[in-house]
């Protein structure tokens, strides 16, 4: 497929995936999503990818929102079609078998904020800002924005977030625990590539288990999170990723992992 709205690189298994608008700083329309969900599927079948960073094409953005001007012309019912795709999007980044870290180098507001929590983990620029202007559209976050910020910060500071339409700093994002890590600008992606290496010199089997169990143990109380792990603890064992992972560790060499 031919991508009229993102940029794709891949280099050592690692691909970074740039969402190219930054004339109108990368707004999130129909068209956007739609690309975004067949380069993220296309990219977790791909089996030489072992993890992708999402960012924003140019300097003030990562995504400053949905776009506006289509937005403000669509009927009730083509904006809960609307949402329910951009969900989707959501959640086929949480079930990818890929660590997806989002590298935000500017505006993360309302669906590009969504876009970012959907993410893995997210590292920040000093440059980037958050937030959720929606309220003072007379509209809300409508691609999973109140269920993932609740979830990841608490309903107390998700509150103040969502029904203020505040913006706040990477510092205070930093400080509220939406991001990891805060970077100068220059650095923000050389840190994400560096992160992004670390994980892909590890287990490919190992890293797509582990981000399972996270994401859907989570949502089960701990008993039921502790048998889930357990289930995919023990499945791991009949791989050759573990059979090579630890002979690598009582030889005193690196691993040499396949996937399998």
């Amino acid at each position: 497929m031919e991508y009229k709205n993102l940029l794709i690189e891949t280099t050592g298994g690692i691909t970074i995936l740039t969402i190219n608008r930054p004339q109108v700083l990368n707004a999130l329309n129909s068209d956007v999503v739609m690309e975004l969900e067949c380069a993220l599927f296309g990219l977790d079948m791909d089996e030489s990818v072992k993890a992708v960073i999402l960012t924003g094409a140019g300097e003030k953005a990562f995504v400053a929102g949905a776009d506006i001007k289509e937005m403000s012309e669509i009927s009730s019912f083509v904006a809960h079609e609307f949402a329910r795709k951009g969900q989707r999007l959501m959640l086929l980044i949480n079930k990818m078998r890929k660590p997806v870290i989002a590298a935000v180098n500017g505006y993360a507001l309302g669906g590009g904020l969504e876009l970012a929590l959907a993410c893995d983990f997210i590292y920040a620029s000093e440059k980037a800002k958050f937030g959720f202007p929606e309220v003072g559209l007379g509209v809300i976050p409508g691609f999973g924005g109140t269920q993932n910020l609740s979830r990841l910060i608490g309903p107390n500071k998700a509150n103040e977030l969502v029904f203020s339409g505040r913006i706040i700093s990477a510092a205070k994002a930093l400080s509220w625990g939406i991001v990891n890590e805060v970077f100068a600008p220059e650095d923000l992606l050389p840190k994400a590539l560096a992160t992004a290496q670390e994980i892909t010199a590890k287990g490919t089997l190992g890293v797509a288990y582990a981000k399972d169990a996270i994401i859907n143990g989570i949502n089960m109380s701990k008993e039921d999170g502790f048998r889930y792990e357990a289930s995919l603890f023990s499945v791991l064992f009949a791989t050759i990723d573990q059979r090579e992972g630890m002979a690598a560790f009582l030889e005193k060499r690196p691993a040499e992992f396949t996937g399998k």
